[in-house]
């Protein structure tokens, strides 16, 4: 792939039963005894086909059988190739809801990929006042209602990819950066620490899996592309923030 590049593939977890019994061959023990832990048929098929789905994927871009692709886990629970493929640089994520799935490969750079279905939430406004930065709560709290469920999930994919693609999951402090979400905005990681989001390594990019859904990726850029921005001015933090408070307010 070319820097920076990534694939994804969408795919559906609503699978024929025939399907599903060709799916469960290719799992592993371990594999089976998670998908043995699942209380409700359903979520044994949406596990096994997920996990069935990834293992094609990643055998096809190896060259290997499904079968035979061995994983690990970081210390957080990031999934990534092991045993004979551990040096082959390719990097995955996987995120599923309801009956979508989505994965998403990178050559050599950390990628995290998260999807949601846009719903609306009881206690949205809660979680956002707990979760969201508060550069984000400003935003997000001064949208029409009507707009706050889009707004919701686009922000909530948009961070979790992050932190999926850090390897850190909800236990990387999400206050610590700031993404878009207004309507009107693209999608965009606009803070990290006390970088602005153009100096920070990573890119983020939207997508919509399925009609009424809304998911993100986040890849890291290589380190060519970081040291050319690098060359580039950077824009004042102050600056930025004034203007999103700006546009959040108008």
């Amino acid at each position: 792939m070319p820097e920076d590049a990534f694939e994804l593939v969408v795919a559906r977890l609503d699978i024929a039963p025939a399907e599903l019994r060709v799916a469960a061959a290719l799992l592993s023990e371990d594999e089976d005894l998670r998908a043995g832990r699942f209380l409700l048929a359903q979520e044994r098929r949406r596990f096994t086909a997920a996990r069935a789905g990834l293992r094609r994927l990643l055998g096809a871009r190896l060259g290997a059988s499904p079968g035979s692709i061995e994983f690990t886990c970081g210390r957080r629970g990031k999934p990534a190739l092991a045993g004979a493929f551990a040096g082959s640089g390719l990097r995955f994520n996987v995120s599923h809801h309801g009956e979508t799935v989505a994965y998403a490969f990178s050559d050599g750079s950390d990628i995290g990929v998260d999807i949601e279905a846009v719903r609306e939430l009881p206690d949205a406004d809660e979680i956002a006042s707990c979760a969201f930065s508060p550069r984000e709560r400003a935003t997000y709290f001064a949208l029409e209602a009507r707009d706050r469920p889009r707004a919701f999930f686009d922000c909530w994919t948009r961070k979790e990819a992050f932190v999926k693609a850090l390897g850190d999951g909800l236990g990387h402090g999400l206050h610590g950066f700031d993404v878009s979400l207004a309507p009107d905005e693209p999608a965009r990681i606009l803070r990290v620490g006390g970088l602005p989001g153009e100096r920070c390594g990573w890119t983020l990019h939207a997508f919509a899996p399925a009609p009424g859904m809304t998911g993100a990726v986040v890849v890291r850029r290589s380190l060519a592309r970081a040291a050319r921005d690098a060359l580039q001015p950077a824009p004042v933090l102050h600056d930025v923030m004034e203007q999103t408070h700006e546009r959040a307010a108008a």
